[in-house]
């Protein structure tokens, strides 16, 4: 094998050089490119690309079969075999796998007909920014006529990814990602607003129209009053709705609720799936065909835990509702945690959509407010019980008073306790689901479309003097 195999070839040799009694292989091909600015100006571009090897072997003993994974990042031809033999020898030093399936074997039919597993890799450049960059360019012009400062960054990614069994499973997945984060600054760095967007090719993303949202709330900022911590009514936009969701997502693991840890866990024992989490017709569901936010349709699994299985690599992941109508349909399982609880199969996929019926935006939202808060975004989210999945964190980069359907200045910044299972029970209004940047979590989940939520009593526990 050539020093420049092609990622199949390196996939197909592993699996070749594999004496263990299951092995899967999983090589993940990845470019990006990117851009940042500060001071309404380029500051850095760059183009990147990596290789990421994972092996899986799996060994059968008296008590049972053990896993062992191994990844190593720019695995060479000559390093091949002793990634392959670290692996074997991990499984043989651990105990059996308590998640130990047989390796899936039936490859699921890949929607719309997807690339060849032979093929080579997609690839990302500085090419995706061929209509962005001249448009971020006129927004600065604009922004230092106007007065304010842009800084922030873009960054696309696509990463390929070659999944391969001993059972004869050849499936591959190429995944683009991109995000852009831009902050406007008043001259003195007094005032600061926040705009952020997912995208899969920088196609549907105008800088131009967010820069002319930042300098409204800039605008807005130029006033400012001083409230203190209690509960305000809270209009929350669908980029704070999409990190506690993914929060609670993250949190939905089937055996963890069977077994009383989490804000799922029935009292006296079984799980909270059947009941009605809110008065709304709340829909929270995943599908990897979801146009815009597409995801490998089958499971890719490079380590086990509590909501993975390496052991469930390739298998099918379907469109699922972990809600419906406000009530709790799914919790994430592994075949292997199904098996323990009683409950359906159901792998997490690579997005999360709620919709709500609601067809206001958040503009539209803001005008019906007699009195209430309206937030730009929540950050530096920590959990402080698992019981009830009680999050705190802080706003930033703007919290603004809407009196009498009207934005009159901005707030100073709170840290809020709440309960992302909590709010919906509590939530009285969805507006129209769109698609969001989850600005917490945008470096690990970027697929989510989110409706803006009215809560009548979000819990400010604290005044923040962060930005």
């Amino acid at each position: 094998m050539s020093p420049a195999a092609k990622p199949y070839e390196i996939v197909e040799r592993a699996l070749e050089l594999s004496r263990a009694g299951g092995c899967v292989v999983i090589a993940d091909e990845q470019s990006s490119a990117n851009l940042r600015w500060a001071g309404n100006a380029l500051t850095t571009n760059g183009v990147t690309r990596g290789r990421t090897l994972t092996v899986i072997a799996t060994v059968d003993g008296s008590e049972g079969t053990a896993s062992g994974v191994v990844s190593r990042a720019a695995v060479t031809a000559d390093e091949l075999e002793p990634l392959v033999r670290a692996a074997e020898a991990a499984a043989r030093a651990a105990g059996p796998a308590e998640d130990a399936r047989p390796l899936v074997a039936d490859a699921p039919a890949y929607r719309g007909g997807g690339p060849d597993f032979t093929d080579a890799p997609a690839e990302t450049g500085s090419a995706v920014f061929a209509a962005f960059a001249p448009a971020l360019g006129e927004a600065f012009g604009r922004a230092r006529a106007g007065g304010r400062e842009l800084y922030g960054f873009a960054n696309h990614e696509l990463t390929s990814t070659y999944l391969g069994t001993s059972t004869g499973l050849r499936l591959r997945h190429d995944q683009p990602s991109g995000t852009l984060e831009l902050n406007a600054k008043s001259p003195d760095r007094t005032r600061s607003a926040w705009a952020g967007r997912a995208t899969r090719d920088f196609a549907d993303v105008d800088p131009l129209a967010l820069d002319a949202e930042l300098a409204v709330r800039l605008g807005w900022a130029e006033r400012k009053v001083e409230l203190p911590a209690g509960r305000y009514e809270t209009l929350l936009p669908p980029t704070a709705v999409a990190d506690l969701l993914i929060y609670l997502l993250w949190s939905a693991a089937a055996r963890d609720a069977a077994e009383g840890r989490t804000v799922f866990s029935r009292p006296g024992g079984g799980t909270r799936v059947g009941e009605t989490l809110s008065p709304l017709p709340l829909t929270l569901r995943s599908d990897p065909g979801a146009p815009g936010l597409e995801s490998a349709p089958f499971v890719v699994a490079h380590s086990s835990g509590d909501d993975s299985s390496v052991f469930d690599n390739g298998l099918p992941v379907a469109p699922v509702e972990w809600m419906s109508g406000g009530r709790l349909e799914r919790l994430v399982a592994t075949r292997h945690s199904a098996e323990l609880t009683g409950l359906p199969v159901a792998p997490a996929a690579g997005n999360l959509i709620l919709d709500g019926g609601g067809e206001r935006s958040i503009e539209e939202m803001t005008a019906a407010t007699g009195r209430g808060l309206l937030l730009t975004c929540l950050w530096y989210i920590r959990e402080v019980d698992p019981a009830t999945l009680l999050l705190t964190g802080l706003t930033r980069d703007g919290v603004y008073l809407v009196e009498d359907g009207e934005v009159v200045g901005e707030v100073n910044n709170f840290r809020f306790n709440e309960s992302p299972v909590d709010l919906l029970s509590r939530a009285v209004e969805a507006g129209r689901t769109e698609r969001t940047l989850p600005r917490e979590w945008s470096d690990w989940f970027t697929r989510a479309a989110m409706p803006p939520l009215r809560v009548p009593d979000f819990n400010m526990s604290s005044v923040s003097k962060g930005v």
